[in-house]
This record gives C-alpha cells, structure tokens and sequence, in this order.
C-alpha cells in the first residue's frame, strides 16, 4: 500500500469512516434499555457502550484495526499504515459530538481496514455501502 497517496486522502477517510458509525445518543440508549427492561447500567455493561470519542480513540480499536488490515492485506502493516489508521481513528474521535455513545462490538476495524486498503476508485461503493444503524 503507498501511503502517500493515502496521506492527502486523510479527510476523506475519515469522512467516510465516520459516515457508518453506529451511533446513538444517551437519551435514546436510555430510551432503548427502558423498553428492553433493563437498567441503563445493566444496558452499558451488556453491549460495552461507551462515549463514541473514548471507543473509537482506544487502544482496543487501534489493534483491532490494525490486526483487520493485516488480515487483509495478508502481511503485516507497516509502520505508516499503523500510524495512519491510529491518525484516522483518533481524528474519527475527535469529530464525535460529546454525548455520542456506541458500542465496541461494531464493524469499525474491518470499516477502516478496508478504506485503507483500498484504492480511490473502490472507496466510494464502500462509502455507498456502508451499514445503517
């Protein structure tokens, strides 16, 4: 993978990972958990929810990425495809409003490994695709 090509793209990447994110407001998770019958407590621990910018600036979502990547591209990252998706995520987190929960049981790692393994020309139809909540 040229990460050179990528690096200028670093806008769009993250525009397109953002635009699939799953996520869902205090007040509506809350609302969910009620009609579940469970506490918001319960609710949280059950699914791993936390505020969007804590999931998706983790280490835990790092590796996971990272390991999604290599997975694909079938060899190890390098240590510019490493720093790009820990640049991607963190940037993805920095964009989430304050109040955003989601969970860290998503499609997230396989999301970015894939934008960051594909070329130009294949990332849109991955933007097009990307899954509703």
């Amino acid at each position: 993978m040229n990460t050179e090509i990528l690096v200028p793209e670093h806008a769009e990447l993250v525009a397109q990972l953002v635009s699939g994110l799953c996520t869902r407001p205090l007040h509506q998770f809350a609302e969910e958990s009620r009609q579940d019958g469970e506490s918001l407590k319960d609710a949280v621990e059950r699914y791993e929810i936390d505020y969007a910018w804590q999931v998706l600036g983790s280490d835990r979502m790092r590796d996971a990425t990272v390991c999604a990547l290599e997975a694909r591209l079938q060899q190890p990252a390098t240590r510019e495809q490493r720093a790009l998706a820990s640049e991607i995520l963190r940037s993805a987190a920095s964009a989430q409003a304050p109040g955003l929960l989601m969970s860290f049981d998503n499609d997230v790692p396989e999301q970015l490994a894939k934008l960051l393994g594909a070329s130009g020309a294949e990332r849109q139809p991955l933007l097009a695709s990307a899954a509703a909540c």
